[in-house]
């Protein structure tokens, strides 16, 4: 009976292991059965795959090179007579016009110099008088020779000099009238003015003093320097026709916070020259500045026109995968995912420029072809991505444009269509 007894207690415990690795079978099977019921769940989900389609169009590429405003036209403001400042006849920082009266200098002294030579003309228009009243009482005596001729001529050139004192009194008096009118000192031209530098009481002179500064800054002059190999490329694309815009060159201004500003600027010249030290040449353009938003000395960014290419495809960045060959994923018409080849030919903005490798109507991929990939989904939904922007020109690089792209959104617009993928997803492009 004590033999038995061991034999039983083995026998539990064997019974107890099998029990034990059938519960375990079971269990795991359930799992694996989880496990591939929820992949099927995830295979037949429809993520969003982001995709822009593209066709072909004319890109003008841009430089974004620095720039300095200046004034359009600028007076400094300087007596042209000396004198004590009486009055300030304008508000600083106000805008003045052509002709408007700025300052009042003492004018008495000038007054007293007027009325002298008003004086010196009475005397010498009595002078004239008296020459001519001998002249005519002369006449007849020199003819019946009862006076000499040296008396004669003394009568005559009594009234020659007569007729000089009065051409230099007249004269006298003009330039009395000309320096009186200077004590008026008035705007030149038409703009700004700042703050004054003299104040009442003050004592001018003549052609040094300077007074206040007056700026037309609408108009506004900005000077660019590009280098001389793109200006190369400018000018050859212009002689060639590419560029179509009434034959004239419109630049763009990014202020100094980064924002746009609203009005196109007009290329005016380039110099004829190349800084030997820089290898570049200097640019003006003429910008509006209607608002007097802009202010001289400001420092601008100027999207500046390079060259045009034709029949290119403009594709964000981040559909684009950078490396010794650069590739773009394609949702294809068969409604597969493809990986393709292509050639940046330039950047615009937050976009590539693509040269070779697409075909009208292509569906690039923007994001989404990572997530499918990694749970092995075979159906998505395409939504077709635009940038956000309030510039329809910003998306478009049309020659016939020359804004630069807005900042690209990642916010799709909602167009689905549904197709099925391959398993064989390319990794999210970058």
């Amino acid at each position: 009976m004590t033999a038995i007894k061991p034999n039983g207690q083995i026998w539990r415990l064997a019974a107890l292991a099998v029990a034990t690795s059938l519960a375990l079978t079971a269990c795991g099977n359930k799992v694996k059965e989880m496990e591939n019921e929820q992949k099927a769940k995830m295979a037949e989900m429809q993520p969003e795959i982001n995709v822009v389609t593209v066709q072909p169009e004319n890109v003008l590429l841009e430089n974004n090179l620095p720039g300095r405003l200046e004034s359009i036209r600028t007076a400094n403001i300087v007596p042209q007579v000396n004198g004590i400042v009486k009055r300030r006849l304008f508000q600083e920082g106000s805008v003045v016009r052509e002709g408007q009266p700025l300052y009042e200098i003492d004018d008495a002294t000038y007054q007293a110099n007027l009325q002298s030579a008003r004086a010196s003309l009475l005397s010498a228009q009595a002078a004239l008088a008296k020459a001519d009243t001998d002249v005519e009482r002369y006449r007849p005596l020199v003819q019946a020779d009862a006076i000499s001729k040296q008396e004669w001529d003394a009568a005559l050139a009594a009234k020659r000099s007569a007729e000089a004192q009065i051409a230099s009194a007249q004269a006298s008096i003009n330039a009395a009238q000309v320096s009186l009118g200077y004590t008026k000192v008035l705007a030149p031209i038409s703009g700004h003015i700042g703050q004054s530098l003299v104040t009442e009481g003050a004592l001018v002179n003549a052609n040094s003093t300077k007074m206040a500064v007056i700026n037309q800054n609408d108009p506004l002059y900005v000077n660019i320097t590009q280098s001389s190999t793109d200006m190369l490329k400018l000018r050859q694309q212009l002689a060639s026709g590419q560029k179509v815009l009434n034959s004239e060159i419109a630049v763009g201004i990014k202020l100094e916070d980064g924002s746009d500003y609203p009005y196109k600027g007009r290329l005016l010249f380039s110099d004829t020259t190349v800084n030997e030290s820089t290898g570049q040449v200097t640019l003006r353009a003429a910008v509006p500045n209607p608002q007097q938003l802009l202010m001289s000395g400001m420092y601008v960014r100027v999207i500046l026109p390079l060259a045009g290419i034709l029949d290119a495809y403009v594709v964000p960045q981040r559909a684009v995968t950078r490396g010794k060959t650069n590739t773009v994923t394609i949702a294809n018409t068969k409604g597969e995912l493809e990986s393709r080849n292509v050639k940046i030919g330039g950047q615009k903005g937050d976009n590539w420029i693509i040269t070779e490798g697409l075909q009208p109507g292509d569906k690039v991929v923007i994001d989404g072809t990572m997530s499918a990939a990694m749970l092995g989904i075979k159906k998505f939904k395409l939504v077709e991505w635009k940038p956000e922007s309030n510039n329809p020109d910003a998306s478009s690089g049309s020659l016939n444009h020359t804004a630069s792209p807005s900042e690209a959104s990642s916010e799709p617009t909602q167009v689905p269509t549904t197709q099925e993928a391959a398993p064989e997803a390319e990794s999210e492009s970058h």
